[in-house]
C-alpha cells in the first residue's frame, strides 16, 4: 500500500531546495523552441518536468545528453525551429503546466497534435483556449469537455482576450507561441490577473531566450511575429513553494536553513517569507539561504489570489498558531491537482485542526497540537507534503495514505524529510 507512517518528531537542519518546477518547464520549452542545443541544468526529473520532456521531443526536440550532478540534472536539449512533430498524441500525466503550456504550439504546426492525461488533469478547464480556438477557426475534439483533446489549425496573429483570474497558465502559454507567427499580437486580459508572479517568471525567462513581451500594466501584453528563441545555458533556481514546507517545518521544529534560493526571485511563492514573518515567524535571510527558528506564530487575515499554490501550507502553519488566520481569493484552488480548499481542510481536521471551509477560502482556528491518525492525500502533491509537516506538532504517529503524490513535482522529498531527522515507516 501507498503510505507512509510518520511518528511525530521536530525536524531540524539544513537542506538544498530542489529546482523550481514552474521555471524548469519554461525553460524546457523555450529550449525546444530555439534553434542550436541548450544546457538547462539543475534539473529535478519528477513526473511533471518529465511530461514536459516527453512532450517537447514530441514536437521535435530532442534530449542529447543528460549528465547526473550531486544533486540533479543538467540536459542539453537541441531545439527543434520550426517545430517538426515526431509524435503527434502527448501524454501530459498529471501536469496541468504541461498540457497548457503545449496546446498553443499545436498551432504552430501543420496537422493534428492530440492531448492525453490523467487524474484530475482529465478534467481540468480549458475554456479559455476553446474559446480562441473557435474565434480562430482552428478545429478542436474532446470528450464532453475532458481530455482527450486534439487540435488542428494554425494560429493567426491578432488580438487574444482572455480571463486573468482562471489560470496564468493560459497566458503563459499564449506567451510562448505567439512570437513565432508572422505577424504582430496583444492578449488582453478581461479580468485582474491573479498568481502574477508566474507571468514575471515566463516574461524573464522569454527575455532570457531573446524574445520580448511587453508588459502593459499587467492588462496588455504586446508580442512583435517572427521572433525567433537563442539557445543558451540556462540554471534553474530553487522552488519557493518547495522551501515553504520546509521553512514551516523549522518554525513547528527545531529551525531550518535552506540553501540553494535566489533571494532577489521573481518566484511569487516568495511570498512565504513576508507570510513568515507577519505571523511572526523567526526568519533570517542571507545572500544564500534562509532560515526558520523554532516559533510561537499568529493567525492573520491573507489574499491568497497571488500565490495560491501556498495555501496548504500556511493552513497546516495557521492550524497550530495562536488565534484566527483567515485565507480568501482562493476559489482557483479547487481545480488543481485536488480541490485543495477542501482536501487540505477535511485531512487536517481529521487530526484535531479547526478549519471552515468557505466558497473561496479557509477560517482557521488555532490549536496548540493536532492528534494524528490517518489522513489522505487526495492524490496531490503539496497535500501530502502539507500533511508530512503538520506531524511534527502531532501526538501520535500520522499515517499518510496516498504518499507517493509527492513524484509529481518533489521525487526526494520522503528521503529529504528523514534527513532532517524524521522517522518515516513505510
Amino acid at each position: 500500500m501507498n503510505y507512509k507512517r510518520i511518528q511525530p518528531r521536530p525536524l531540524q537542519g539544513t537542506l538544498t531546495i530542489p529546482p523550481s518546477k514552474s521555471m524548469s518547464h519554461r525553460a524546457l520549452i523555450c529550449a525546444a523552441l530555439a534553434s542550436g542545443k541548450s544546457s538547462i541544468a539543475n534539473l529535478a526529473l519528477s513526473d511533471d518536468v518529465l511530461a514536459t520532456i516527453n512532450g517537447i521531443e514530441a514536437f521535435g526536440a530532442r534530449v542529447l545528453s543528460k549528465t547526473e550532478g550531486p544533486d540533479h540534472y543538467t540536459l542539453t536539449v537541441k531545439g527543434s525551429a520550426p517545430l517538426k512533430p515526431v509524435n503527434r498524441w502527448i501524454d501530459c500525466r498529471e501536469s496541468g503546466s504541461t498540457l497548457r503550456f503545449l496546446i498553443p504550439l499545436a498551432g504552430l504546426v501543420t496537422g493534428e497534435m492530440g492531448y492525453t492525461g490523467r487524474g484530475k488533469l482529465v478534467e481540468r478547464p480549458l475554456d479559455s483556449y476553446y474559446q480562441i480556438f473557435a474565434e480562430q477557426q482552428i478545429d478542436y475534439f474532446n470528450d464532453n469537455g475532458k481530455l482527450p483533446l486534439t487540435v488542428n489549425g494554425r494560429l493567426k496573429p491578432g488580438i487574444f482576450s482572455i480571463a486573468g483570474n482562471i489560470s496564468s497558465q493560459f497566458i503563459t502559454g499564449l506567451m510562448l507561441a505567439l512570437p513565432l507567427l508572422t505577424g504582430n499580437s496583444r492578449i488582453e486580459l478581461t479580468t485582474e490577473l491573479e498568481s502574477r508572479g508566474y507571468v514575471d517568471l515566463t516574461l524573464d525567462i522569454l527575455r532570457q531566450f531573446n524574445v520580448e513581451v511587453v508588459n502593459v500594466d499587467y492588462q496588455q501584453f504586446t508580442i512583435k511575429g517572427n521572433q525567433r528563441y537563442h539557445s543558451r545555458f540556462y540554471r534553474v533556481e530553487g522552488d519557493y513553494s518547495q522551501a515553504a514546507f520546509w521553512l514551516t517545518a523549522g518554525l513547528l521544529g527545531n529551525g531550518i536553513k535552506c540553501r540553494g534560493l535566489e533571494i532577489d526571485s521573481r518566484q511569487g511563492d516568495r511570498a512565504i517569507l513576508k507570510i513568515i514573518r507577519e505571523m511572526g515567524g523567526r526568519l533570517n535571510i542571507k545572500e544564500d539561504f534562509a532560515s526558520t527558528e523554532q516559533s510561537t506564530t499568529r493567525g492573520l487575515t491573507l489574499d491568497a489570489s497571488q500565490f495560491p499554490d501556498l495555501v496548504p501550507i500556511i493552513a497546516t502553519l495557521a492550524a497550530v498558531s495562536v488565534g484566527t488566520t483567515r485565507i480568501f481569493n482562493a476559489s482557483r484552488l479547487r481545480i488543481k491537482e485536488s480541490d485543495r480548499l477542501k482536501s487540505i481542510s477535511t485531512e487536517l481536521n481529521k487530526i484535531g485542526a479547526d478549519i471552515t471551509e468557505l466558497e473561496d477560502g479557509l477560517i482557521v482556528n488555532g490549536q496548540r497540537e493536532l492528534t494524528g491518525g490517518v489522513v489522505d492525500s487526495w492524490n496531490d502533491h503539496r497535500i501530502a507534503m502539507a500533511l508530512a509537516i503538520a506531524s511534527i506538532k502531532c501526538t501520535k504517529p500520522l499515517i499518510i495514505t496516498g504518499s507517493g503524490a509527492v513524484n509529481k513535482s518533489y521525487p526526494s522529498f520522503w528521503e529529504d524529510f528523514i534527513s532532517l531527522g524524521g522517522k518515516i515507516d513505510e
